[in-house]
């Protein structure tokens, strides 16, 4: 099907939410015309401040995006959503949470959600929301909020997308040792302790000041924030919003910001030709040749090593 790419950014430029849906279908479908939609948004990249949100399974994200939307809309921004939902690894369905979680804004004009099913991609994304957040760019969001699966510990993938990450904490949902573990609670730049009206909301602060005070940090460098907030009550979402705008002006005052958003470009970059090669090697030989080098691997005639060089001699 012939897609008028530039017809549809004209018309997501000027707010036309069925013209930004169909671009963000486009990407996560892997149409053609995708190299096209690429180009056309190209000039509009880097303008929005980009906002992860992660945390495990019933944090209160959604409950939190829902909050942080209606109190950006009241700041005057033009907000954008992208909320990914764990998808069946046997159907590849997916139930899209946020639509019900966030109906409140659904005939807003000023706010875009989507959800996105993240497809079997693993981190808490899926594949196409980077292209995604250029589609929301384009379209003249000025806040991005991008919400992960909620996955756990290894949820970290969120970080080379997002300008400022938030990882949603709440008490009772895990001991002291939880606050001093790699994984997600080292991307954070904003931890906030959602349902903070709960019991032991004190102890996971403590917990997380804790875990703060005993990393190395570099003169100048981003001590993360520490916010308490009831988001299901709309308490404390002001002071998420300007700890997000305190790291923000931090970024942009020290040049991390740029830094930030080169690494993000080399990671989509990567990440696409990358795409490209394993097509071009799906399509070697029509199709056969990993399978027989694979083979031939399971045989013992050919060692792994061998048989990758040999992949690569024929792209």
């Amino acid at each position: 099907m012939k897609h008028d790419v530039s017809t549809l950014v004209e018309k997501a430029r000027a707010g036309d939410a069925r013209s930004v849906a169909r671009l963000i279908s486009l990407v996560e479908n892997g149409d053609p015309a995708l190299p096209e939609v690429a180009a056309a948004l190209a000039p509009y990249s880097g303008r929005a401040q980009v906002v992860g949100l992660t945390g495990s399974p019933g944090v209160g994200k959604s409950t939190t995006t829902n909050e942080l939307v209606r109190a950006l809309r009241a700041n005057g921004k033009r907000v954008g959503v992208l909320a990914v939902d764990p998808s069946s690894p046997f159907t590849g369905g997916a139930i899209l949470g946020d639509r019900i979680r966030m109906q409140d804004h659904t005939t807003d004009p000023g706010v875009y959600i989507r959800s996105m099913s993240s497809r079997g991609q693993l981190g808490g994304l899926a594949a196409a929301t980077p292209q995604a957040v250029r589609v929301l760019e384009g379209a003249g969001c000025e806040v991005i909020l991008v919400e992960t699966v909620g996955v756990g510990q290894a949820e970290v993938e969120i970080a080379s997308l997002a300008d400022t990450t938030l990882v949603l904490l709440a008490p009772g949902m895990g001991d002291a040792i939880q606050a001093v573990k790699a994984g997600v609670l080292e991307v954070a730049d904003v931890f906030v302790i959602n349902k903070a009206d709960r019991p032991g909301a004190d102890a996971t602060y403590r917990d997380i000041q804790g875990m703060l005070g005993l990393g190395e940090r570099a003169p100048g460098d981003w001590r993360p924030q520490v916010v308490r907030a009831t988001a299901i009550k709309s308490e404390g979402i002001d002071d998420v919003v300007a700890a997000i705008a305190k790291h923000r002006e931090w970024l942009e005052s020290t040049g991390a910001l740029q830094a930030s958003r080169e690494r993000r470009a080399a990671v989509e970059v990567e990440a696409i030709a990358l795409g490209t090669l394993r097509a071009r090697i799906g399509d070697l030989r029509q199709g056969t040749a990993l399978t027989t080098l694979a083979a031939a691997v399971a045989k013992g005639d050919l060692d792994p090593y061998a048989a990758a060089e040999e992949l690569i001699k024929g792209l």
